[in-house]
């Protein structure tokens, strides 16, 4: 039970009904009780948690490049958010608790720049090999668009990223993959983004490839 010290209008310690009185640094203060919550484990609650929890461990290794690949959707929430609400909404398949990611449903980028043609991943010694044709001219693609690379490896829980990479006009971009990597199965894709940073593509996925040792 709390104390009222003061009489009605001042200061009490303790609870009284719902709200909480106390004091820090000689300063009066009340504040209300929380809510309680009748039961805040239900079904769906687990459900939806389970299915956050497999985007989160998905995504959090790109975060660096769904800052950029996502910023154009980033309306009154993070490019990381508007990410992880996408990636809910379209990638989770399964039945709770058998939740599962369809890699091939993620994007790391997100936007209406024409996107890449034809483009396909080679495992190399040591390296991935991203090539694709140069369709400049098509749509809104121009020579000058760079890369935005990821390529992910969903048994570590560790991704590789990179923005601003090669020009579509190179029709190629080798990146080197740690030797630690080797034998493990990754997934790869590959946006564009406008040299001015205005503009964004959505990615591709270009499906998986066995890590070679170098």
């Amino acid at each position: 039970m709390g104390t009222i010290k003061k009489g009605i209008l001042g200061g009490f310690s303790g609870k009284v009904g719902t709200v909480v009185g106390a004091s820090w640094k000689g300063i009066a203060y009340m504040r209300s009780l929380p809510q309680s919550v009748k039961n805040p484990r239900t079904e769906p609650q687990r459900r939806q948690r389970s299915k956050f929890a497999l985007a989160l461990g998905v995504l959090k290794p790109m975060t660096a490049l769904l800052r950029t690949g996502w910023k154009l959707y980033a309306h009154r929430q993070s490019p990381f958010n508007a990410a992880t609400a996408y990636t809910l909404a379209n990638a989770i398949t399964g039945t709770y608790p058998a939740y599962e990611i369809a890699p091939d449903k993620i994007l790391v980028s997100r936007g209406s720049l024409t996107p890449a043609a034809n483009p396909h991943i080679t495992a190399t010694m040591g390296n991935m090999e991203f090539q694709w044709e140069d369709n400049s001219g098509t749509g809104s693609a121009t020579q000058t668009d760079k890369t935005l690379i990821a390529i992910l490896n969903l048994a570590k829980g560790e991704a590789i990223t990179g923005t601003a990479g090669a020009e579509r006009a190179e029709e190629a971009q080798t990146v080197p993959i740690p030797a630690d990597w080797a034998g493990d199965e990754v997934h790869a894709y590959l946006g564009f983004i406008s040299e001015d940073g205005n503009e964004i593509a959505n990615s591709v996925y270009l499906g998986t490839a066995t890590v070679t040792q170098a």
